[in-house]
């Protein structure tokens, strides 16, 4: 399509409208993202994926005390890659902030009772 001067508000439009396209497909990608696939860890793929990259001894102190997820099959332990960052998020300390935003909440709640 060639574009003319006559013909540049259609064009004008029509690109408007491919770009809103363009937009909402955007939107709905990255408010719906692909779900991802759960990977299985060993003992080894675990200690290089885990930030501090602890020595299995270690790892094997968390299994015995139940401090972090894992399935046991036979004598292998495995481990689940969301259940892992998921107990890596818990470990996350709050803010001075967030603690004061508690105890105000508290606070408040029991004033009432």
């Amino acid at each position: 399509m060639e574009i003319t001067f006559e013909t540049l508000p259609q064009a004008v439009n029509q690109l408007s409208n491919e770009i809103s396209e363009i937009k909402k497909l955007l939107l709905e990608r990255t408010n719906n993202p692909a779900p991802e696939t759960d990977q299985w860890f060993d003992l080894n793929q675990l200690c290089n994926y885990l930030p501090d990259k602890p020595a299995k001894p270690t790892v094997y102190g968390w299994v015995h005390a139940s401090t972090i997820p894992c399935h046991k099959g036979g004598k292998k332990l495995r481990f689940l890659k969301t259940e892992i960052d998921q107990w890596l998020k818990t470990g996350r300390k709050k803010t001075i902030a967030e603690i004061a935003n508690e105890t105000d909440t508290y606070l408040s709640k029991k004033k009432r009772s």
